[in-house]
Order: structure tokens, then C-alpha cells, then sequence
């Protein structure tokens, strides 16, 4: 059956890194809200955009599902409100749901990687660690896998994944 994979977790724990490593290593469409925000904030400059990112990532999550593809949604998802998003687009679609949450348990680790980091979409400001850590973020007691980034590397945990999707789908079909 056809996946959608949701992942979530705070800034700078690896999310969009494993992310477009599965991505590439399933062959499967890769879509960021960041990069979605990103072109509607530039239309809208310090409007308030609310949950249009991530419902234009459903929208798209759904057209890519229903032509028979998995898909993968990278993005923080803070709130089971968020994650419903993509939990109905999966349903909408008749296809299967992964929920994968990604979490850093080194806080001198996790900081290191969010002080580091280069932005990479044109316009976008990345927040520095005092906002990442009052970021108003839920932890997903109701994730399908949660993996440590600070124990794993880029590919073991995209192996994690395809392991644990593999369990959850049956063999010969994609995830």
C-alpha cells in the first residue's frame, strides 16, 4: 500500500536530512513546508499564514498518493493538530500513514547542529537555539517510530525506517 510518511520533531534534528536521504533512497516525492512557507510568506511578508503550509502539503501529499507514489512530508508538526493534517490526507487517499518522529537526546549535540547550520531556502531565517527551545512543540506519544539523531546516523535511521515500514506493509509493495 502506498505511504505517506509524516516526519516531525524541533528544528535541527535531522529531519529534512533523513528525510531527502529516504527520499532518494525510495524514489519517492519529497515535500518541505518550509520551502512551502517559505514562497508564501515571500507573497505575504509578515502575514500571518497559519496552517496553509502544511495544508498545501496534504493537498499535494493526496495528488502524489492517489496517483499510486508514497510520499514524504518533512516538517517540525508541534501539534497532534498538525499531524491530523496529514493522518486525514492519508485516509483521504486511501493509503497508509507513517508517523515519524525525530528527536535529539545530546542537548549539547542538538544545540552544536541547530548553531551550525546554513540556510538553505532563499528569504528563510533559521531560529537560533533560545527559539527552538521555546518552541511550543508536543512530543508524538502516538508516532509509528521515534528515532534518536543523536544515536543513529543519516542512514541508519533511514534503514530504521524502511525496516519499520516494512513490517507495516506487505512485501513487494512499495514501503
Amino acid at each position: 500500500m502506498h505511504t505517506l510518511i509524516s516526519f516531525a520533531g524541533l528544528p535541527g534534528v535531522g529531519k529534512t536530512t533523513i528525510a531527502r536521504q529516504l527520499a532518494r533512497q525510495q524514489g519517492v516525492p519529497y515535500l518541505r513546508v518550509d520551502e512551502i512557507e517559505g514562497v508564501l510568506m515571500a507573497d505575504a511578508p509578515g502575514q500571518d499564514i497559519g496552517p496553509q503550509g502544511y495544508q498545501i502539503a496534504a493537498a499535494l501529499a493526496v495528488s502524489n498518493l492517489t496517483l499510486g507514489l508514497s510520499a514524504i512530508v518533512d516538517c517540525v508538526n508541534p501539534w497532534q493538530l498538525t499531524r491530523d493534517i496529514f493522518i486525514e490526507a492519508a485516509r483521504t487517499a486511501g493509503s497508509a500513514f507513517f508517523g515519524v518522529e525525530l528527536y535529539c537526546s545530546d542537548e549539547t549535540e542538538h544545540r552544536q547542529r541547530v548553531e551550525t547550520r546554513q540556510a538553505d531556502i532563499p528569504g528563510k531565517s533559521l531560529p537560533d537555539w533560545q527559539k527552538v527551545m521555546a518552541r511550543d512543540y508536543h512530543p508524538w506519544t502516538g508516532a509509528d517510530l521515534r528515532i534518536d539523531t543523536a544515536a543513529t546516523t543519516i542512514e541508519q535511521a533511514a534503514d530504521e525506517i524502511i525496516r519499520a515500514l516494512g513490517s507495516v506493509t506487505q512485501a513487494g509493495e512499495d514501503f
